[in-house]
């Protein structure tokens, strides 16, 4: 079966990080989001990968190419102008439309399933989790089958709080692409993008069954803190907890994932961290953070932070002496 993956949104909450990398490059437990998206699927034995590459693409199909060359059956489209899922999916078609069913998996988000359950179902589906605020998601609505009754992208006033996590499996291509071609023609745009959710609601109203899944974990990557958060949570698996060495004159308070030939020096750093290769920290007390590779912090103390590639972050080194009866405030 093959996997379409869109990763041509510019990821606009994620600035400035954005500015110079695509969101699905950024950083996340030692690893670009994608890496972790791609690792995930070829560890179910997926091996044909569509990429819809837009805002800094080049940059994408670069990443790919150096480290799944020859590991993976790769083809790129470039999606111009961007216009959302539903476009993208358009854009690509050529690719997949004599499929009997594909994969979609959008590539800012990270989900924990079981791709086994999910290829068994006779059914289209659409992986969900519940979540406390419905109103940032795309919503849907389910019957007492399990099946999808309806689906609406941030709605006002939900009716589920039930999220579709960006996995989806398609079996009837033809009134996919015959969904996303009335959404084009009808100019039924949402937020000024045709999204995959209302081509989803057209083929249930074709009278399409569309079965749901709800997945173990979800990690949202779509803004700071939701990245932070997933960071600290996947940190906690041990696979993602890399020490290449011992750092005796740091202190490192786990989980933490810290990339190859980093030079750490009086530090405390911990927990919740990830640190990228070849960075340089001193003198530092670094929490719930993300360090990008070729960095050089000193001196400071960070904490819920994002800290780009190739980037330094200096503080001052203070000597002080220090009387009875003094208060000093830096």
């Amino acid at each position: 079966m093959k996997v379409i993956i869109p990763v041509a949104g510019a990821g606009t909450r994620l600035r400035p990080h954005t500015h110079t990398q695509p969101k699905t490059l950024v950083p996340i437990a030692g690893k670009p989001i994608l890496a972790h998206i791609i690792d995930d699927l070829r560890n179910y034995g997926f091996e044909q990968f569509v990429f819809v590459l837009g805002y800094l693409g080049e940059k994408v199909e670069e990443f790919i190419k150096n480290h799944y060359q020859n590991q993976i059956q790769t083809e790129f489209v470039y999606q111009e102008p961007r216009e959302g899922s539903a476009h993208a999916l358009w854009v690509a078609r050529h690719f997949f439309e004599k499929e009997p069913e594909i994969l979609i998996v959008l590539g800012d988000t990270i989900a924990s399933l079981d791709y086994k359950k999910l290829l068994k179902h006779k059914n289209s589906v659409i992986c969900v989790q519940k979540v406390a605020n419905p109103t940032q998601f795309g919503i849907v609505q389910i019957g007492k089958k399990g099946e999808a009754i309806s689906l609406v992208e941030k709605p006002k006033i939900p009716k589920s709080n039930w999220a579709m996590v960006g996995v989806y499996k398609i079996k009837n291509i033809p009134l996919l692409l015959q969904s996303i071609l009335k959404l084009f023609e009808l100019k039924q745009k949402n937020q000024n993008e045709y999204y995959l959710t209302d081509a989803l609601m057209n083929m249930i109203e074709a009278g399409e069954t569309i079965s749901t899944l709800p997945v173990e974990h979800w990690y949202d990557c779509g803004k700071r803190e939701t990245l932070l958060q997933a960071n600290a949570t996947l940190l906690k698996k041990p696979e993602f907890q890399n020490h290449y060495t011992q750092y005796p004159e740091s202190v490192i308070i786990p989980p933490v994932s810290i990339g190859k030939n980093c030079l750490i020096k009086g530090s405390i750093i911990g927990p919740n961290v990830a640190v990228g290769e070849e960075s340089i920290l001193e003198n530092c007390i670094i929490k719930n953070s993300i360090i990008g590779s070729y960095s050089e912090i000193s001196n400071v103390l960070l904490q819920d932070s994002i800290i780009g590639n190739d980037s330094s972050v200096k503080g001052e080194n203070y000597v002080l002496s220090i009387g009875d009866n003094a208060e000093i405030n830096l």
